[in-house]
């Protein structure tokens, strides 16, 4: 069993039938706005990673333990917090989530 897959946040999507993947990134990284055909949910494992949401005006933080839901064809790009990030990633058919991203935190 990987890390990813063995991390109690893993585990969590899992009861949820998601199947996440994890990577991360150093201090500063960013990430150019772009989008998907797949409904997105990310979990911060580590430290921590601003996703910019341009067209909706706003920018939401994750931090380690939080969540954010991003539906299919949602703008986006992200800047890696000071102490870099790991996160846990899951993809979900297009329409699996609501009509507007999520930002859910230690209680989810």
């Amino acid at each position: 069993m990987s890390a990813a897959t063995s991390h109690p946040l893993a585990s969590r999507l899992a009861a949820e039938g998601l199947s996440a993947s994890e990577w991360g990134n150093g201090p500063g990284y960013t990430y150019a706005a772009h989008r998907h055909a797949y409904d997105k949910v990310l979990v911060a494992r580590a430290g921590s990673i601003t996703f910019h949401l341009t067209e909706l005006g706003r920018d939401v933080e994750l931090l380690s333990g939080e969540r954010l839901e991003l539906p299919a064809d949602t703008l986006h790009g992200a800047t890696v917090g000071a102490q870099g990030v790991i996160c846990l990633e899951a993809h979900a058919s297009a329409g699996s989530l609501g009509p507007a991203p999520l930002h859910l935190t230690q209680g989810w």
